[in-house]
């Protein structure tokens, strides 16, 4: 990989590594609050995402418009912001809800640059390589996260501004690609004519329906393991439970690695196996009440879900830089995967809140994910049809 790849790597590691130990940090702040409910943490999550959907139709117009350098740099300016707001005292779900907004930004610029630096024949490869950088931050973030809150949320929230702050310092170390010149229309309208063009076929629909299935998924099970935990495995601090959610974690990226061996942009129909085998996992994990086989089932819930994400991924940026702009396709992929994202964790909140069993919760979703599959599949373009296709 390049230079300007290496950079971005870099950037994008420490800002997803932030991105986790804040997330830690509230989770932190919330247990250590005697007075905030069950359904708090599935809300902080919520909070979050609520820009992603908000913001979709301006995102991507941003990122084709501008400088995905730029963009990158500012976004990681306001991730900052919405961190030092919870280090000065505001509520935890306002705060990270701004930090949301600069994440909202952020996802179009650093996906949509990577066509714009690398061909058909590397994109795959590329997006393993971020997909792999993204986990280990996750991995790496969610457990200093965990372990610096644990002793001391200010100094966690100090060290997060940073990492922010250097990955914004090392994206202006990157060549500034060209601008795509769009006609200026309305936002909404806009982003209303990106979403008809890029699912006009049944291979971007699939890729974008299953972006959205497992991100959900993913932002769910996240959540739901902070509340089975201490009920199952009884994990009392934040650092025993950051520590086992990166199982998955490290299960993504050791999919990322081998996803462009297993699943080629040609061969995008295999994609659906892998999303069958994270739904039987989460199962599993639901059905065990010991540390290290449910250390294991997220483990393998993770591989499938990183061989199954990173295909798509690359089949919509490909799409979407040969029709609309990269940025552009990835603000409408954002915008269904964070609505999704923002649909799920708000029912696990009012299931939450409702008292509902953390147990029955993971099972419902695994079933779900293998009923989604299934509908999502419906979608996939046959056998002959896909060898028709070839390159995009």
């Amino acid at each position: 990989m390049n230079r300007n790849v290496r950079l971005l790597m870099a950037a994008q590691f420490l800002s997803a590594f932030a991105d986790n130990a804040l997330l830690f940090a509230a989770i932190a702040m919330v247990l250590h609050s005697a007075h905030l409910a069950g359904w708090y943490i599935p809300a902080l999550q919520a909070s979050f995402l609520v820009a992603f959907v908000v913001f979709a139709p301006w995102v991507g117009v941003v990122a084709d418009r501008h400088s995905k350098v730029r963009v990158l740099f500012g976004a990681n300016g306001i991730k900052a912001l919405g961190a030092g707001l919870l280090l000065v005292g505001l509520d935890p779900l306002a705060a990270y809800a701004v930090a949301g907004v600069g994440a909202a930004f952020y996802g179009p610029a650093k996906y949509g640059i990577l066509p714009e630096l690398l061909g058909h024949d590397r994109l795959v490869a590329a997006n393993g390589l971020i997909e792999g950088t993204t986990i280990v931050a996750i991995v790496a973030g969610a457990l200093a996260g965990g372990i610096a809150a644990d002793r001391s949320v200010p100094l966690a929230l100090i060290g997060v501004i940073a990492c922010y702050i250097l990955s914004a310092l090392i994206v202006l170390g990157m060549t500034r690609t060209p601008v795509r010149r769009t006609e200026r229309l309305p936002a909404i309208r806009c982003f209303a004519g990106m979403t008809r063009t890029l699912l006009s076929t049944s291979r971007a629909l699939f890729a974008t329906l299953g972006v959205t299935l497992f991100w959900s998924s993913a932002a769910v099970l996240r959540v739901m393991v902070v509340a089975w935990a201490p009920i199952v495995l009884a994990l009392r601090s934040t650092e025993q439970i950051a520590a086992l959610t990166l199982f998955s974690a490290i299960g993504v990226a050791l999919g990322a690695f081998v996803a462009p061996r297993l699943i080629p942009l040609e061969k995008l129909r295999r994609a659906r196996i892998a999303a069958y085998c994270m739904g039987i996992c989460i199962i599993l994990l639901a059905t065990t009440d010991a540390l290290w086989p449910a250390r294991l089932a997220l483990l393998a819930a993770g591989i499938a879900g990183g061989i199954f994400v990173v295909p798509i991924n690359a089949t919509l940026q490909e799409i979407g830089h040969r029709t609309l702009g990269a940025g552009g396709a990835v603000a409408v992929q954002q915008f269904f995967e964070n609505l999704g994202m923002l649909a799920a964790t708000g029912l696990y909140a009012y299931a939450a809140g409702l008292g509902a069993n953390p147990v029955m919760s993971l099972l419902v979703l695994g079933v779900v994910v293998m009923a989604a599959t299934a509908l999502v599949s419906w979608h996939l373009p046959s056998v002959e049809a896909e060898a028709e296709i070839g390159p995009l």
